[in-house]
């Protein structure tokens, strides 16, 4: 079994920053990537962010220069640094781990359970 923890969603005024984390923890000898998507009231959820554990970022355009991937091996842990934040941004975050639990098993993708980030105009 493996465990997400997303904390540091909030609500901010619009042109504000936040960043949000998420942790892994449990049943991982590996994660291959991280990702972080989001899903506003009535929508699909969508991804924004993906991170490999080898370093290379992918951003959905909407969110390209504004938003920062990154993550800590080490920590089993992902960041999501938001700036210039639009209201168009409101929408619950999740995180998602692809885990290999053992060595030489396959990869599963593990969620989050949601962190809400509000953008006022």
């Amino acid at each position: 079994q493996v465990q997400l923890v997303e904390s540091g969603g909030g609500l901010v005024q619009a042109g504000g920053s936040l960043r949000l984390s998420c942790t892994a923890s449990g049943s991982i000898f590996s994660i291959s990537s991280m990702n972080w998507y989001r899903q506003a009231p009535g929508k699909e959820r969508d991804l924004v962010a993906a991170i490999t554990s080898g370093g290379t970022t992918n951003y959905e355009d909407s969110v390209k220069g504004r938003f920062t991937i990154s993550g800590d091996n080490a920590k089993n842990t992902v960041y999501l640094q938001m700036n210039s934040l639009k209201p168009e941004d409101t929408a619950v975050y999740y995180c998602k781990a692809v885990v290999q639990n053992k060595r030489g098993s396959f990869y599963v993708n593990y969620w989050g359970q949601g962190t809400q980030v509000t953008v006022s105009s």
